[in-house]
C-alpha cells in the first residue's frame, strides 16, 4: 500500500513539473547558433509580468530577470530602478561594471566573445 501511495505521488510530481522551452541565449556573441525563432512581441511586451515574460537566468542557475519592455515590472531588464535592470545594481545585465553587463565579463550579454546568458519562458 505504501508503495502504491509513493508511486502515485512520484507520478503527480512528474506530471506538475514542466520544464521551460528554451528561448537561446542572450548574448553579443555573433558566432553563438542561432536561437529558435519566437513569436513577435516575446521580448518587447510592455505589459509583461512574472507570468507572462521570458527569463533570464545566469550560468549558476540563478534568476537575473525578466525579458520585457515593462519598465514598472519589479523584476523587468528595462526598470531602471528595480535590481535587475539598474545600472547599479551588481546583479544587473544593464551594469557596465558588474559580471552580467560587463563587456569583459564571460558570463555577460554584453560581452562579444562571451557565452551571454540563458533565455527561458515564462514556465520555469
Amino acid at each position: 500500500m505504501r508503495l502504491m501511495i509513493l508511486a502515485a505521488a512520484t507520478l503527480i510530481a512528474s506530471l506538475g513539473s514542466a520544464s521551460a522551452q528554451y528561448y537561446g541565449n542572450y548574448s553579443a556573441n555573433p558566432t553563438l547558433p542561432p536561437a529558435p525563432s519566437q513569436p513577435r512581441g516575446t521580448f518587447t511586451n510592455p505589459f509583461g509580468t512574472d507570468a507572462n515574460s521570458p527569463r533570464l537566468y545566469g550560468q549558476d542557475g540563478s534568476f537575473r530577470g525578466n525579458l520585457n519592455a515593462n519598465r514598472y515590472d519589479p523584476n523587468s531588464v528595462a526598470n531602471p530602478y528595480g535590481q535587475y535592470g539598474s545600472r547599479y545594481s551588481p546583479g544587473s545585465v544593464t551594469n557596465p561594471y558588474g559580471r552580467y553587463g560587463s563587456p569583459y565579463s564571460l558570463d555577460s550579454a554584453t560581452n562579444p566573445y562571451g557565452t551571454g546568458l540563458p533565455v527561458y519562458g515564462p514556465d520555469r
